[in-house]
């Protein structure tokens, strides 16, 4: 712990240090993200290969090289989308790992289509740390934000 200076406050690290600001710029990546641009969330994810992401478009995705496709196929689907409005639902922050999970809503174009529509996502991301900043380590995002029948979980 650094030495105190008489009349100023002690400045402690903390478990977590700085996880709230990692929060922040990745909520700021994800609106450019739904306006098509993958560029500012693409620089906060891991380049481990245990890097994963699961959006609601396809399978998960492994490792920093798929991960990246990935991201830039869903971003060249998305276009004027307005910034995000983030529900926290839960957040967990240790030494050296933490999480969120949130309600992400926005509206934005899809595809073709000319007329903006509301998009809704349960997302949860893993943050770790790596040399010092936090990274994404993992994305899991599907658009179940209300209670569904069990038969909807009938598929491939």
């Amino acid at each position: 712990m650094a030495a105190s200076v008489p009349g100023q406050p002690r400045e402690e690290k903390m478990p977590g240090s700085g996880f709230e600001q990692a929060v922040e710029l990745y909520h700021q990546a994800l609106d450019a993200f739904v306006r098509g641009d993958a560029g500012p969330d693409k620089k906060l994810f891991s380049r481990r290969d245990d890097v994963t992401l699961a959006n609601p478009l396809g399978p998960p995705a492994r490792g920093w090289n798929e991960v990246e496709k990935t991201m830039e196929a869903a971003a060249a689907l998305l276009r004027e989308g307005e910034p995000i409005r983030f529900e926290r639902i839960s957040a967990y922050v240790a030494e050296d790992l933490g999480y969120i999970v949130e309600i992400e809503r926005t509206r934005g174009k899809i595809g073709a289509a000319a007329d903006a529509v509301p998009l809704s996502l349960r997302a949860t991301t893993i943050f770790r740390l790596e040399d010092g900043q936090w990274k994404i380590a993992h994305r899991h995002a599907d658009p179940i934000i209300s209670p569904r029948p069990v038969e909807s979980i009938v598929g491939e």
